[in-house]
């Protein structure tokens, strides 16, 4: 017997039948001798409903009011998922966060988790019930309803897996494991049937969809194994663990990783003097934005220019407090480029194999695309290239690293 924490998304419980779907996948389990909590968000298409209806209230909604009224879509499925396992002859409780003792600060929409009581959870447990959860939500010591940001229910599944000291955290979502790179990009890439965690943080961040960042860290951190599973077919899905196979040892990437929301930021002839990076990024970071890559060129006449790269969405707002302080730094020019991408090789196997940066820089080069930005870690290598060639190069990396595996179907 094993005690799982299966997380369903807002796709697989979108409609009533595939509610009923889950529910029937989830009865399998139990019928199967497991301990099952299960983890759900809205049904698609709903948190963006109740945000539409706030924004026609409010222009700035409150943030404390906002997270009451977003909590009720999960509060939905947990609902009807009961209702549907009850229809299987299986005995479900349903669990907002606050039911379920998921505290957390007070930053209301955006909210951390603090600590989790057990106790209820695991008494309904041990009577032989599924534990049905609403994901993205806690309370905080003031009673208030909080949610959890973006990822959050896949957040909240993370860590009640490690509050319960789980087998396994099974995250079931519209594909069916991790693969080498998106296979509607690369239609043979490779589904992997195990990955690191160091590895599928470096993935999330860098564009990766299947899983969000802030969940891949809580699971690191607390050593939880996770698996990513299809909703939709069976499958043993994609094990992230940090414990690293034999593979490791012969495979030099694991996967090609790539993002389309990227904006590149230039300040030319700015002054040479120490801090002028400070000077240029210290306001970027007071308006609360996040600076990825960054390069500074060698000066010249005392002058020296640099670039940094945000999220695209950030573009607008991030070029008006630079052009204010290059103005005030007395800088000759402010350019921007949005029609760029990074495109990232991520692999464990790069600590021990020298090479990997001059094979991915030739195969790029034979392609014709021209590098803009290099940015490296210890497992990763990431280039900022002209938005046009991102399919070429996904490609060429793919084969030249030799990823391929049998042809996928369209996703």
């Amino acid at each position: 017997m094993a005690l799982l924490v299966q997380k369903f998304g807002g796709t697989s419980v979108g409609t009533v039948e595939r509610i009923k779907a889950v529910a029937e996948r989830v009865k399998k389990s139990v019928d199967g001798g497991h301990k099952i909590v299960v983890v759900v968000s809205a049904m698609s298409g709903e948190t963006n409903r109740l945000v539409a209806l706030a924004n026609d209230i409010s222009d700035e909604p409150l943030a404390r009011e906002m997270d009451v009224l977003l909590s009720t879509g999960e509060q939905v499925t947990i609902a009807l998922l009961c209702m549907a396992l009850s229809e299987l002859g299986q005995t479900a409780r349903s669990y907002t966060g606050r039911q379920a003792g998921i505290r957390t600060d007070d930053a209301h929409t955006k909210a951390r988790i603090t600590d989790i009581d057990t106790s209820s959870v695991l008494a309904d447990l041990d009577k032989g019930h599924v534990v049905v959860l609403a994901g993205f939500q806690g309370f905080t010591d003031a009673g208030d309803i909080t949610t959890l940001g973006r990822g959050g229910s896949d957040t909240s599944a993370v860590a009640m897996a490690a509050a319960l000291k789980a087998d396994e955290c099974q995250i079931y979502t519209d594909v069916d494991g991790v693969y080498t790179t998106d296979p509607r990009v690369v239609p043979n890439a490779r589904k992997m049937t195990q990955i690191t965690f160091e590895e599928m943080l470096e993935m999330a961040s860098l564009g990766s969809k299947v899983l969000q960042i802030r969940a891949v860290e809580f699971a690191g951190k607390y050593n939880v194994a996770l698996r990513v599973l299809s909703s939709f077919e069976d499958g043993d899905g994609t094990l992230i663990t940090y414990e690293e196979d034999d593979r490791l040892e012969q495979v030099l990437i694991s996967g090609i990783a790539f993002n389309r929301d990227e904006a590149q930021i230039t300040v030319v002839g700015v002054p040479d003097t120490p801090g002028i990076a400070f000077q240029i990024l210290g306001p970027v970071a007071d308006g609360n934005v996040e600076v990825d890559m960054i390069v500074q060129n060698v000066s010249g006449d005392n002058r020296t220019d640099f670039t940094f790269t945000v999220n695209r969405a950030e573009y607008d707002k991030t070029m008006k407090i630079v052009q204010q302080r290059a103005n005030e730094l007395g800088a000759e020019e402010v350019s921007g480029n949005t029609s760029i991408v990074k495109l990232s090789v991520v692999g464990v196997g790069m600590r021990s194999h020298a090479g990997i940066a001059s094979k991915m820089f030739e195969t790029l080069a034979h392609e014709g695309i021209n590098i803009i930005m290099i940015s490296t870690s210890e497992i990763k290598i990431s280039v900022v290239i002209d938005e046009k060639y991102l399919e070429l190069g996904v490609r060429a990396l793919h084969d030249a690293f030799e990823l391929a595996g049998q042809p996928q179907a369209q996703i």
